[in-house]
């Protein structure tokens, strides 16, 4: 049953990043990267790593996507964008996130509820301590280059969504 779990939940996360490359709206591609990262976080989930699927939760699709949100937000181009925004919100836009979230919520569902055997897998447990020791340890580098590309994305979007008065 976990692998099932595990098959549908990285099926989900590949279309679901697929749509975030290939989607020209960025409201759009923000719903399908939540999924995305959701879809991840299930990944973690079966694999026996609640810690870490708990993390992406929490950092990912939690605080950076805020962050991303915001940038959008700042980037608003003013009455044309509303009106294209308001098209957007129909109900045939919300079926693709709507379907796939749907099949998250019950793979975690399934996968939540206590049954007997589990796999060796579910039994592992990630703690705290080790992912800490993990991300400043030989990942100190990959942690540091994501936090000033992260950074370097959000000066961008300042500068390319301010407005000068002339």
């Amino acid at each position: 049953m976990i692998e099932i779990g595990f098959y549908v939940a990285s099926a989900v996360a590949l279309f679901a990043t697929t749509m975030v490359i290939t989607n020209t709206n960025p409201v759009h591609a923000l719903l399908y990267l939540v999924l995305s990262l959701l879809a991840i976080a299930v990944v973690f989930f079966t694999i026996g790593a609640p810690f870490a699927g708990v993390l992406e939760v929490i950092i990912y699709a939690g605080a950076i996507m805020v962050l991303f949100v915001f940038v959008v937000m700042m980037l608003n181009l003013g009455r044309r964008t509303e009106e294209q925004e308001r098209q957007w919100l129909k109900g045939s836009f919300w079926i693709g996130p709507i379907v796939l979230a749907a099949i998250l919520l019950g793979e975690l569902a399934v996968l939540l509820w206590p049954r007997e055997a589990l796999t060796a897998a579910a039994h592992t447990i990630i703690g705290p301590k080790a992912v800490g020791i993990a991300l400043f340890g030989p990942y100190l580098l990959a942690v540091e280059l994501a936090s000033m590309l992260l950074l370097g994305g959000l000066v961008a979007a300042y500068h390319l969504g301010r407005h000068e008065d002339v």
